[in-house]
């Protein structure tokens, strides 16, 4: 297969890294990727200004832009073969239930999924080192073409793996909804300029019956279907019950 290999946590990620050293014993691999970390991207894409792109080598390149920027420039041309894959990760710091709607790992895989490529996103639950990289370079170099032959364009497959040596078996899961504890920590500078940044406790979960969530806490390797169509699951009813009013000029 030819496999574009993208992530947000930049080029130089060692989770990037390592799975394209295991994907290219038997695939052709190309890397385009962020120049830097683009955590928290979410699915930007840049408009109005133009995107850089650095050739490192042969088949890789840093790029100025967000991660759907790389998997969108890459696919309309600026890798001079037809992609049969889209890969994002691994990335360092889970991807669980509505983390994927800030993810611009997830974003990477979207984004392949929209321009019709099979696509999977994968994530390493740890937030900081140890990090336990072999068992998921493993399981996505032994298991990248099933996952192909089991896309479909409706959705992009999201893989998160417990930090451990070795998880458990993998587990179909649905997301979870993520529970933040954000808070924001400010200063003042000697000049009067506020600067804000965020932060507060590592986010949690709901404890959902065949979640994400539950299955990478009991040490399971999630992998949960993402749709790609902005399905509303019935929420629209309560709206053509209800009696809207418009006011005239």
């Amino acid at each position: 297969m030819k496999i574009l290999l993208s992530n947000d946590d930049g080029i130089g990620s060692p989770g990037l890294r390592l799975l394209q050293s295991a994907l290219q014993r038997e695939h052709e691999v190309w890397v385009v990727a962020p120049d830097s970390n683009r955590s928290g991207s979410s699915h930007s894409i840049t408009l109005g200004n133009p995107t850089k792109f650095r050739k490192l080598s042969e088949r890789e390149y840093a790029s100025s832009g967000t991660p759907a920027d790389c998997v969108l420039h890459a696919c309309l041309g600026l890798v001079p073969v037809e992609i049969d894959m889209v890969v994002a990760g691994i990335n360092l710091g889970p991807n669980l239930g509505t983390d994927i709607v800030y993810s611009g790992t997830a974003a990477a895989a979207r984004q392949g999924a929209f321009m019709r490529k099979p696509a999977v996103a994968c994530s390493l639950s740890a937030y900081q080192p140890p990090y336990h990289l072999d068992f998921a370079v493993r399981f996505m170099s032994s298991n990248i073409a099933a996952i192909r032959d089991l896309w479909s364009e409706d959705h992009f497959l999201n893989i998160n793996f417990p930090n451990r040596e070795t998880p458990a078996e993998p587990v179909i899961t649905i997301p979870t909804r993520r529970i933040y504890e954000d808070e924001m920590v400010r200063f003042v500078s000697p000049q009067g300029d506020l600067y804000s940044f965020i932060g507060g406790q590592i986010p949690g979960g709901m404890m959902e019956e065949g979640s994400d969530f539950s299955a990478v806490e009991a040490g399971f390797t999630s992998l949960s279907p993402i749709l790609i169509h902005p399905t509303n699951h019935e929420v629209e009813e309560r709206y053509r019950e209800a009696s809207f009013f418009w006011k005239s000029r």
